[in-house]
Parts: structure tokens; C-alpha cells; sequence
């Protein structure tokens, strides 16, 4: 990681950047409908980005990441679902998006979290020790993007339910 990004919780002035960042990391993504940034702030305004870091470089947000609460439908609590992630493209490649990560699952952990699971693209999200399972599943995605992470050991079944703000549009 870049030895001077600090990792920080968001503020409240740091909802613009953090827009913009956003928007940023995923112009170019083709498999990205560009609603990030609404899910963000649609999170925000539920109360549900139970983790949300920034990382600064400079004085500036570079970076975020969020975690928010999910629905496992055999009723497993306090499992949370990972992104989006974002970093601005002239940092990317650098360690930060890894550090917010890192960050934000021991934090997770340090609130008692079960578990984390996300959709991503496999071989970077294994590094964390994210997995597929089979017993796991996310409707709409292929089962090789969604991935999860146990923290106690325990493995839920059936399907997730990201938090509603995940349909935001605008």
C-alpha cells in the first residue's frame, strides 16, 4: 500500500468525494450498470453502511469502500455484504482498494459479524479468503462472482439479499 494513504471512517463532508470517486472508478467498467454512486447514497440515507472508509491521500479521498447489512434466508444474522469499492483509476493498483478492504473486514469482525460476502471477480477477492459455495447464492448472479468469507466457521445456506439500496438508479 501507499505508505501515506490513511484509512479513515467517512464523514459527513466526505459524501461529495466520495460520489466522485466513485463515479470515477467505474466509467470504464463494462460489466457496471454506473449506479455505485447511487447505491452509496441510498445506503447512506437507510443508515445502513454499518462500515463505510475512506482512504486519503493528501488531504483528499482517494478511495472508499462500504459494508452494509444483508438477509440470508435461513435466518442467519449478522452477515453483511462487501462494496462497492472504489479507487480513484490514478491510484488504483497501489494497495488501497486491498488496505479499505482489510480494514473494513477487521472492523466487521470487531462488531461481531458472522460473515461478509460481496459479487466480484474471483481471483482478486480469494486473496482475502473469499470463496464460492455451493450452498450459498445470490439470485441473477453467476455462482462464480459470488463469493463469501465466514468469520465463525459457520457456513450459511440458501440465498442472499443485498440491502434494498442496491436498486437504487438515481
Amino acid at each position: 500500500m501507499n505508505p501515506e494513504a490513511l484509512i479513515r471512517n467517512e464523514t459527513a463532508a466526505d459524501a461529495d468525494a466520495i460520489t466522485t470517486v466513485t463515479l470515477a472508478a467505474f466509467a470504464t467498467l463494462e460489466i457496471s450498470q454506473h449506479t455505485e454512486q447511487f447505491i452509496v447514497k441510498a445506503l447512506r440515507a437507510a443508515g445502513a453502511l454499518a462500515v463505510s472508509l475512506v482512504a486519503e491521500l493528501d488531504g483528499r479521498v482517494v478511495g472508499h469502500v462500504a459494508f452494509s447489512p444483508v438477509t440470508l434466508s435461513d435466518g442467519t444474522p449478522d452477515w453483511y455484504g462487501l462494496g462497492p469499492v472504489s479507487v480513484l483509476p490514478a491510484h488504483q493498483r497501489q494497495g488501497i482498494g486491498k488496505s479499505l478492504i482489510r480494514q473494513g473486514l477487521a472492523r466487521l469482525q470487531a462488531m461481531g459479524a458472522r460473515g461478509c460476502c460481496l459479487v466480484g471477480h474471483p481471483d482478486y477477492y480469494r486473496k482475502f479468503g473469499f470463496r464460492n459455495l455451493d450452498q450459498l447464492a445470490h439470485a441473477g448472479v453467476p455462482p462464480e462472482y459470488f463469493l463469501a468469507l465466514s468469520f465463525d466457521g459457520h457456513w450459511p445456506q440458501g440465498t442472499v439479499v443485498f440491502h434494498d439500496a442496491f436498486g437504487a438508479r438515481e
